[in-house]
């Protein structure tokens, strides 16, 4: 399943890399805690940064992206469904819309560098049903640079700002193989 506008790339039959499966093998040891999202993001985040240093950590049809949107290829899906890792390929001036997410997610920065605004959502005063995106933070994210989120507090858009291509690595805790992607929903800049 590929969500529109987020081309998946087939899934080619490889063998993870050692630095990969040791991210794999930390990451089951976190989600088996059963920990507070933004705790089990955090923890992930600490084991996802050493591996962001391995200059061989994707395969090369791992590392093309596609010039009509940022390209997903996803690198493992746990067998129970608990949590995804993949790779997002950015081209010059890429981006995502604004969204938020169906689970915790951590973001390394593998290759480049990327461009984050965080949001929040502020109602409007004295109208019940009136809701906007207010900007909360954000900067650009270089190689190495590693973040954890989790909802709700995970309204975010990302672009490469760059001028060269951009690889992130992204854990998700969801099946990414059975969703298509880690979106839960978008937004419009004026109305949340």
């Amino acid at each position: 399943m590929t969500t529109p506008g987020i081309p998946t790339q087939p899934g080619i039959p490889t063998q993870l890399c050692a630095p990969l499966q040791d991210l794999v093998t930390g990451v089951r040891a976190v989600v088996a805690e059963r920990l507070p999202e933004q705790e089990t993001a955090d923890r992930v985040a600490a084991l996802l940064a050493p591996a962001l240093r391995h200059p061989g950590l994707l395969q090369e049809h791992q590392c093309h992206g596609d010039e009509e949107c940022y390209t997903q290829h996803i690198l493992h899906v746990e067998p129970d469904g608990s949590f995804s890792i993949v790779a997002l390929v950015w081209l010059p001036g890429q981006t995502t819309p604004v969204h938020d997410h169906v689970s915790w997610c951590t973001v390394g920065v593998y290759q480049g560098q990327e461009t984050e605004t965080l949001y929040r959502v502020d109602h409007v005063d004295g109208e019940d049903d009136e809701r906007h995106l207010v900007v909360r933070g954000g900067g650009v994210n270089p190689q190495g640079s590693v973040t954890g989120i989790a909802p709700p507090g995970d309204i975010h858009a990302v672009s490469n700002s760059g001028g060269d291509t951009a690889i992130s690595l992204h854990v998700y805790g969801a099946d990414i193989g059975k969703l298509g992607s880690s979106i839960r929903r978008t937004y419009d800049l004026a109305h949340a």
